[in-house]
């Protein structure tokens, strides 16, 4: 079993580095034994603010390596301070905080990060790659030990890498970032304790665009805000925007052979997959947000060319003048706050997909090694047939033939209407296919999902992480449920 080698900054005072291999939890050395006991008293371990360890994190395929980079003061504590501790344990890593002297469980959560992704590319097998990542836990008051855990091939968290925080220590920055960005309250419903607070960034908004800037983000608020689960549960949100004037309009699309640099770093054609915008400045977007109380991140791109993406615990890009700006923002939001797979297979991606050997840890879709216990069989009402039946060939012959002429309009740099027309057709066809099917408003196991057209399941022949169509399966809105009540008192 391959093992995961820690680089150790001899030069911070605050950082005792601890190598920790990836193996199974009865031969790992150096284990540390935590005594979960349950969420503390939050006064009693901690301050109401927020650090953040900002570290590097590089390798390849088949290797990694965590370094850290500094400790900040992040500004006032948003979270729960009485729901400290991660049950719901979604994410491909997960870090834990403990007492460095008792050894108790402090503060837990799963998370997901660029390097993780971009690990599954085939650039990775070529070169190296080094990402910025941070975590961010309630200021501790003694010194804790926060360790970093990774799915292994079973799908099992194991510790990767550790290190020892103290948070008296001169090498840890105590001073409060000076923010010179507005901030625009979009709605707020309570202390920044008790609910999800949602930052809205923007980026490639010039000085002159502002005011589109607070225009847009009051929009795809409002339209995520007419979704469920989101809309039913709006009085368990605040949501901010915080400014960040440009001096250029638009941002990086490198398949479109233009190139600009932008306040956040937004880039298309992130891993070379043309619709996929992310940034890599991760304390650039960090310091931003950090003007206002957050938990999740939204990052308005202000351009019209399709594309987004959403990753568990860090953040949201959203095209914010595509004609599909509103069905982005609820669809990757799904990914950033649920973590919740993709169910379509027929778009193409820019990761390898890799053989399913085991159960996917992802709430909404399943290989469904066994049906007696399936992971949503809760919401199957009795008589539906597992695996559920619906048109798929004729759906699949459809779908492909669609992802060829999109294709083909990208190759050729046709005007992005054209390309919004086409999803529009795509979107009336698969309505109609949809309103065909038999068991189209049931819960059970449709065949497709998660890239994989065989042997993968998804909860629902429609949903918001299968088409455009701007609904959450069942499932899927448990499971953003579940997320917000982790947040919301």
């Amino acid at each position: 079993m391959k093992r995961f080698c820690i680089i150790l900054m001899s030069a911070m005072a605050l950082i005792s580095c601890k190598q920790t291999p990836n193996k199974p939890a009865a031969t790992s050395p150096n284990r540390i034994v935590v005594a979960d006991k349950g969420d503390v008293k939050f006064d009693s371990f901690f301050q109401d603010k927020t650090m953040r360890l900002d570290l590097f994190h590089n390798g390849n395929a088949t290797e990694e390596h965590i370094s850290v980079d500094q400790a900040v003061n992040d500004g006032v504590w948003p979270g729960s301070k009485t729901k400290l501790i991660d049950r719901l344990e979604l994410g491909s890593y997960f870090f834990q905080v403990i007492d460095k002297e008792s050894k108790v469980l402090l503060y837990s959560r799963g998370f997901a990060n660029v390097f993780g992704e971009w690990q599954s590319t085939p650039e990775a097998k070529k070169e190296w790659g080094t990402f910025q990542e941070s975590l961010r836990f309630p200021w501790p008051l003694k010194p804790v030990t926060v360790i970093v855990k990774k799915r292994d091939a079973r799908n099992q968290f194991e510790p990767i890498w550790s290190t020892d925080i103290d948070p008296a220590s001169r090498q840890v920055n105590k001073a409060e970032l000076v923010h010179a960005n507005k901030v625009d309250v979009i709605f707020e419903n309570g202390k920044p304790e008790q609910k999800l607070d949602l930052v809205i960034l923007g980026d490639g908004y010039t000085k002159a665009e502002m005011e589109k800037f607070r225009k847009d983000a009051k929009r795809l608020t409002d339209a995520l805000f007419s979704a469920e689960p989101f809309k039913s549960r709006k009085n368990d949100f605040n949501v901010r925007a915080v400014e960040t004037p440009s001096e250029v309009s638009g941002v990086c699309k490198p398949h479109h052979n233009i190139y600009k640099r932008s306040p956040l770093g937004v880039h298309y054609s992130s891993f070379d997959s043309e619709r996929y915008a992310l940034t890599y400045e991760n304390k650039t977007v960090r310091d931003v947000a950090s003007a206002v109380p957050y938990d999740f991140t939204v990052i308005l791109i202000n351009e019209k060319t399709y594309g987004g993406g959403g990753i568990y615990g860090l953040y949201t890009t959203v095209s914010a003048d595509n004609k599909f700006a509103e069905y982005i923002m609820i669809h990757e939001l799904g990914h950033h706050i649920a973590a919740l797979a993709d169910e379509y297979y027929t778009s193409a991606v820019a990761y390898e997909v890799p053989d399913v050997k085991v159960e996917p840890w992802e709430t909404n879709i399943t290989a469904m090694f066994d049906k007696q216990n399936l992971k949503w069989k809760d919401l199957v009402e009795p008589g539906t047939p597992l695996p559920t039946p619906w048109n798929k060939d004729a759906f699949d012959k459809y779908g492909y033939a669609i992802q060829k002429t999109r294709d083909s309009i990208r190759k050729a740099l046709l005007p992005e209407p054209v390309m919004e027309a086409l999803f529009v057709k795509e979107l009336n066809k698969e309505s109609e296919f949809f309103s065909k099917e038999k068991y189209k408003d049931k819960v059970g196991a449709f065949e497709g999902a998660g890239y994989t057209p065989k042997k993968m399941y998804r909860p629902q022949v429609d949903c918001i992480m299968y088409s455009r169509h701007m609904v959450y399966c069942k499932v899927c809105q448990n499971s953003l449920g579940k997320v917000f009540d982790q947040y919301s008192k």
